[in-house]
Formats: structure tokens, C-alpha cells, sequence
């Protein structure tokens, strides 16, 4: 399968602390792609790289066939690759529904229509992807009334207003009710087979991660230390020793 996304190499250091040392990976075009490894091992570090929050200090990023390694955050998101976060970044004060209509990539070129009103056909498609995340009976409520787990799913949702081509997301789990987290990654599962949506996941829930990605790549102190599915990985000793505390 062609690579909508590959890492070549890359490296990245804050002083002398080394966050990644050449890493390396490639994710296919429609696929659901999981990256794993300890706390610190430079996942998020990574991500920050590809998304082109920081510079790298060597290496490359392409995406889509692009060399995208020294583009800003706004111009990589404007070719299809969005990020979300561990942390949620919804709009608190605002409706279910305004936090999507903003998040329509036109909405984002001007700030008047943060306040103007929306086409019908915006509106539409973000009552239309609240339906898909569970949400639609909460549209008209304040972002800062729901649950963790539910504003998680209001940001992915406002993670597909943009129609991307592929979804970075950091811990799309953490800090979820349980019985939430079957739901989100039902929606994961169909955001990628329904709509083609790639995915490349970072999550510390190994369960989790095992049943929704089809190929894992594990870090640890900032090297990639192995790569293979799911089977092949929960039986790499490298793994067992670094991330699951195996001696």
C-alpha cells in the first residue's frame, strides 16, 4: 500500500535531553496505525514534529507525497493532517454544534463568522457528525457541561468538520469512563472505514490499542525499538522489558 505518511530519520532534542533519535515509520493509506512505548519515550515529542510544531533538528516528513518537514501547523492541517490531543481543546463556552461549525475549514479563515451565521449546509454536517459521535441530543448545550469522555468525542468530531485525509491522536482513551471508550473506538473504526480516514494512534491503553490498530511501531527513550502487528509486537521481548516492565 502507498504511504500517506512517512517519518525518515527523525531527530529532535530540547538542550541536551534527546526526545528522538532518527526514528522512522510509515503509515499506508487507509490503514489505523498504533504507536506505544513508556512515558517519556517521545511519542507526543513526535507528533509535535510531524504536525510541525517544532522544528526537527534532522530528518524528514512527507506527506501525501509532500516534503511537509519545515511547514507550519495551519499549512499542514490545510492538506489533511489534524492532530488532536490528550488533553481536550473544545471551546467550553460554546454549543455542541457551534464548536463544529467553527471548526469548518472556511469558518477558520475568518474570525467574523465566528459570530455571523452559518450556511445551512455547515450546520448540517456538524448536527450530521455529532449523530455519528453519540452526541446530536446535546448539540445546543455548552461544550464545558459535558463529561470528559464526551467532549473527547466532540473533538474528534470537530477533527472530521475538517475533513481530513489523516488523524494524529494522542491517548484518545486517557481519562475516559469505561464505558465510554468501546463507543469512541466503534467511531474510530468507522471514521476510518466509512469515511477512509487514516489514523495513527498514540495510547498507553494496551487493550485498547491491540483491537483497534492493525500495525504498531513501540518507542522507548526515544528510539524506535520495534515494529510489527499486534501479535508480533505483545511478543517482542524488546517491548515486554521497555513498556510492559518484564525482566
Amino acid at each position: 500500500m502507498n504511504a500517506l505518511l512517512e517519518v525518515d530519520r527523525v531527530s529532535k532534542a530540547f538542550g541536551g535531553v534527546i526526545a528522538n533519535r532518527a526514528v522512522s515509520l510509515s503509515v499506508p493509506a487507509g490503514s489505523i496505525v498504533g504507536l506505544i512505548g513508556p512515558n517519556g519515550s517521545g511519542k507526543t515529542t513526535l507528533f509535535s514534529s510531524i504536525v510541525g510544531s517544532h522544528p526537527v533538528d534532522s530528518g524528514a516528513v512527507r506527506f501525501a507525497g509532500r516534503d511537509i518537514t519545515r511547514l507550519r501547523v495551519g499549512d499542514i492541517a490545510r492538506l489533511g493532517l489534524i492532530r488532536t490531543f490528550q488533553q481536550t481543546r473544545v471551546y467550553r463556552g460554546m454549543s455542541c454544534v457551534r464548536n463544529l461549525e467553527i471548526s469548518a475549514p472556511l469558518a477558520r479563515s475568518s474570525v467574523r463568522s465566528v459570530f455571523a451565521p452559518f450556511s445551512k449546509e455547515v450546520t448540517e454536517r456538524a448536527e450530521t457528525l455529532l449523530d455519528f459521535v453519540g452526541l446530536y441530543a446535546k448539540r445546543h448545550l455548552r461544550a464545558g457541561s459535558l463529561s470528559f469522555g464526551q467532549q473527547k468525542l466532540l473533538e474528534f468530531a470537530m477533527a472530521l468538520m475538517s475533513q481530513p485525509k489523516m488523524l494524529l491522536l494522542d491517548e484518545p482513551t486517557a481519562g475516559i469512563n469505561p464505558t465510554l471508550i468501546n463507543a469512541l473506538l466503534e467511531r474510530l473504526r468507522l471514521a476510518n472505514t466509512q469515511f477512509g480516514i487514516t489514523l495513527l494512534v498514540i495510547e498507553h491503553n494496551m487493550r485498547a490499542i491491540m483491537h483497534l490498530a492493525g500495525y504498531l511501531y513501540c518507542l522507548a527513550h526515544g528510539e524506535l525499538i520495534a515494529a510489527g502487528t499486534p501479535d508480533e509486537i505483545q511478543h517482542d521481548p524488546q517491548v515486554l522489558e521497555a513498556y510492559l516492565g518484564a525482566h
